[in-house]
């Protein structure tokens, strides 16, 4: 098997014989190719598979209104009294209430609500306390926001509760590995999903995280589950990727992956990363303080968006959609103002 990553160019100083990459702003001429042997090379676009061209080139279809052309900022909202960065602030109704609406005024198209902290070493927590953290908060929320909200859970339970209460995707951490029940609910009720990768359990995913080649495994597993949800009924077009930074990955492992994020859109669906206020970046950059590590999280996903990633999960949502906006006035050499 061969895995693909596009060379992605913008600019109107395209050669003829380039392709529309599946993100109107973006188009290639080129692609590398990985191989299990350590194999890469490039190749030209003419070189490609029918099915290769169609994943790469296709638009990705909207999910709950969201449009992949342009950057997709997904708000988070910690429902939790122990996550890394903001664990605490938001238990309440109302202070939920309003971060979310503030996330949203500040530029956020999608909300993300989880009450399981799963950061490093986390605990588990039960279903019963998890929907009483996150079911209620997303009925508040639903009365005030006009954007999508996902509910971060990998429990079918919780998803269930947080779907009847408002939510419309559901985003999971353990790739659907966790709960036996939750892919089947999620396919027959035609539910979008974010599919991530995880290497063992938050508790104990960091004690010694080992892949024979991290970006090749971390896609096959990604590939496996998509296609284990299509065979359950969920179209394609409904079914995001991440590739999990920091769940079960060492440093090297994590900037592997960044390095050849593109590689994933080779799956054919919207790929979403999750890096802001990391560990990652409190090493790379030395701030001890998560609240502290916005420029890192901005730089990250501004060099993932050059390699054409959709979604961006991230705490500070003004920051983020103001280094968006000018990285794409610049890219595009205009501004129209909205």
């Amino acid at each position: 098997m061969r895995y693909l990553r596009p060379l992605l160019q913008r600019g109107f100083d395209r050669p003829k014989d380039a392709v529309n990459f599946c993100d109107p702003n973006y188009w290639f001429t080129e692609c590398a190719v990985y191989t299990r042997d350590g194999d890469m090379r490039r190749i030209p676009v003419h070189d490609l598979s029918e099915v290769e061209l169609m994943r790469l080139t296709h638009l990705r279809a909207d999910i709950q209104g969201l449009v992949f052309d342009k950057p997709i900022i997904m708000g988070i909202l910690n429902a939790t009294p122990d996550s890394f960065s903001d664990g605490g602030q938001f238990d309440a109704l109302e202070a939920a209430k309003r971060h979310g609406k503030l996330m949203q005024n500040q530029g956020a198209d999608l909300i993300d609500v989880g009450g399981e902290s799963t950061r490093p070493g986390a605990d588990y927590v039960e279903v019963d306390e998890e929907i009483a953290r996150t079911a209620p908060k997303i009925s508040k929320l639903a009365s005030v926001l006009s954007v999508p909200m996902s509910i971060d859970t990998r429990k079918a339970a919780v998803a269930r509760a947080a779907i009847e209460a408002g939510a419309h995707i559901v985003n999971d951490v353990s790739g659907f590995m966790f709960d036996a029940d939750l892919a089947p609910y999620c396919a027959a009720h035609n539910i979008p999903v974010c599919i991530m990768h995880a290497q063992g359990d938050p508790k104990t995913m960091q004690d010694n995280p080992t892949y024979d080649n991290v970006v090749l495994d971390v896609y096959d597993f990604l590939e496996q589950q998509i296609a284990r949800l299509e065979q359950l009924g969920l179209e394609r077009r409904q079914i995001i990727a991440d590739p999990g930074i920091g769940f079960g990955k060492t440093l090297s492992h994590n900037l592997e992956l960044l390095k050849h994020i593109g590689v994933f859109h080779s799956l054919g669906v919207p790929i979403l990363l999750g890096v802001s206020r990391k560990g990652m970046i409190k090493t790379i950059s030395g701030a001890e303080q998560a609240t502290d590590r916005a420029p890192g999280s901005i730089a990250v996903a501004l060099a993932a968006r050059n390699q054409g990633v959709q979604i961006f999960r991230v705490h500070d949502v003004a920051e983020t959609k103001q280094a968006f906006d000018l990285f794409e006035a610049v890219e595009q050499g205009h501004f129209d103002g909205t």
